[in-house]
């Protein structure tokens, strides 16, 4: 397809993806559109402008005074980075109601004009979904809600060439070094570490990485760096089996797998990015005697 067709086909099809997705975070958090101040959009698979929060404006039902937050260019980091900026936003407006909705088409950017090694991967490795997330504060949960911490990154320099797109008359191209889960051994370990000393914790602290399912060679080269058991990113690679690499949202699909499984305590989401990045959010998933 042509440029102007993907990109028609990104307004359609996104738009209706976030409004099932912020619809399905408002019933389970007992909100309504109208409750919501705040909405952060996360998509790095098209260009919409205006974005999709205000396309989904009318059918939502949003307030006229709603603040939008789009963001575009953060990959697969998006759905870690996307919920940090969401929690620092209600934080700064302690009572407010933050919208974080990541929606990714990844597919409307198939391309079966170049046939590298990165564009077949990625045909056989991505799929579309989107996921969406209430942050409060202020307010009095009613269940074991998550609790959301200071969200971290870190940025390996000269690292441009090993994910992200390029651009040309057709559209998205994909960059997908093979180097990822290589580099991601080697320097995944020291960066996390990093990254959590910085909220004032250790991977020692942490119950359960919950990780961004890029592909099963990064799943390995997580488990290996982290010196974690063989198999033990289960939900993240059942994810990555069900519905592909979604590019942002797979990462709040996997939380929500570990929350159904009754898995409890400090967690710490990670994913990695365009930049080349590591996001890394602490999330405490506490008892319900806890609240």
């Amino acid at each position: 397809r042509t440029w102007p067709e993907r990109t028609a086909l990104y307004l359609e099809s996104a738009t209706a993806l976030f409004v099932d997705a912020a619809r399905n975070a408002l019933a389970d958090a007992g909100l309504a559109a109208s409750d919501i101040d705040t909405v952060v959009t996360i998509s790095s698979t098209g260009i919409a402008t205006p974005t999709l929060e205000a396309r989904a404006f009318r059918e939502m039902g949003f307030r006229s005074d709603l603040h939008r937050v789009p963001v575009f260019g953060l990959g697969c980091a998006g759905g870690v980075s996307g919920m940090a900026i969401a929690a620092r936003l209600a934080r700064a407006r302690p009572g407010s109601n933050v919208l974080m909705v990541a929606i990714e088409t990844c597919t409307l950017n198939f391309r079966d004009d170049r046939l590298s090694k990165a564009d077949v991967i990625a045909s056989v490795l991505f799929g579309d979904g989107a996921a969406a997330a209430c942050l409060t504060t202020g307010g009095e949960a009613t269940t074991a809600a998550p609790i959301v911490g200071e969200g971290e990154e870190h940025l390996w320099p000269d690292t441009l060439g090993i994910m992200g797109w390029d651009v040309d008359a057709a559209g998205f191209g994909v960059i997908f070094d093979r180097s990822i889960p290589s580099f991601v051994e080697t320097h995944f370990r020291d960066a996390a570490a990093a990254c959590l000393a910085r909220a004032g914790l250790s991977p020692g602290d942490i119950a359960r990485f919950v990780c961004h399912p890029g592909g099963t060679k990064v799943a390995e080269a997580i488990e290996q760096t982290m010196g974690f058991e063989p198999g033990r990113l289960d939900h993240e690679r059942e994810v990555l089996r069900d519905y592909g690499n979604m590019s942002a949202p797979t990462v709040l699909f996997v939380l929500k797998r570990v929350m159904e499984a009754g898995q409890r305590g400090q967690m710490a989401l990670a994913a990695l990015g365009p930049g080349f990045t590591v996001s890394m959010l602490p999330i405490l998933l506490p008892e319900a005697d806890d609240r």
